[in-house]
């Protein structure tokens, strides 16, 4: 895959995850691809990912726009930084619009994402829907489990300063 047909899949993608089809959504993933969602958590496998997009997000938002800029590409890894917004349809937060954006991290495999990480401030887009602040820590909490328990934070953790990984020393 070049980083033009990267781009290609950046953009169906998200128009897929705009469109609110699970199925359509999910065929972007391999039969075993990992999506982790920053709210939702992981989900692994095409019919998780399609819940989640089509039964979980588009449950919670509408009027959902999710864009992807200055994509880079090395073959098996891509990275881009985008912006997205929606309207909650959540009853507390009902009609009020987000923005936020986010660095996303693709592996790809076979032309098909194996797995997707983003990194979102999610605090931002609590503040825009007025989320309670002991809600916010709650969350925030998870966030961080999720963080501290990721091997690779483990691994990171367990060097000493100085010292990389063996993927970063080549």
């Amino acid at each position: 895959m070049t980083r033009e047909e990267f781009a290609r899949l950046l953009s169906d993608f998200t128009h897929s995850a705009e469109s609110g089809d699970g199925a359509r959504f999910a065929r972007h993933f391999c039969e075993d691809g990992i999506y982790h969602d920053y709210i939702y958590g992981p989900h692994t496998g095409r019919a998780d990912i399609a819940h989640m997009m089509q039964d979980l997000f588009h449950r919670d938002a509408t009027d959902y726009r999710w864009e992807m800029f200055d994509p880079v590409f090395d073959g098996a890894m891509g990275y881009a930084w985008s912006l997205s917004s929606f309207t909650s349809t959540i009853p507390q937060f009902k009609g009020k619009r987000v923005v936020i954006d986010g660095m996303s991290r693709f592996i790809v495999r076979d032309g098909l994402i194996a797995e997707y990480r983003e990194s979102v401030n999610g605090g931002v887009a609590m503040s825009q829907l007025g989320v309670d602040p002991e809600r916010m820590a709650k969350v925030f909490r998870r966030w961080t489990g999720w963080l501290i328990e990721r091997p690779e934070t483990q691994d990171y953790l367990a060097r000493p300063t100085g010292s990389r990984a063996k993927s970063f020393n080549q």
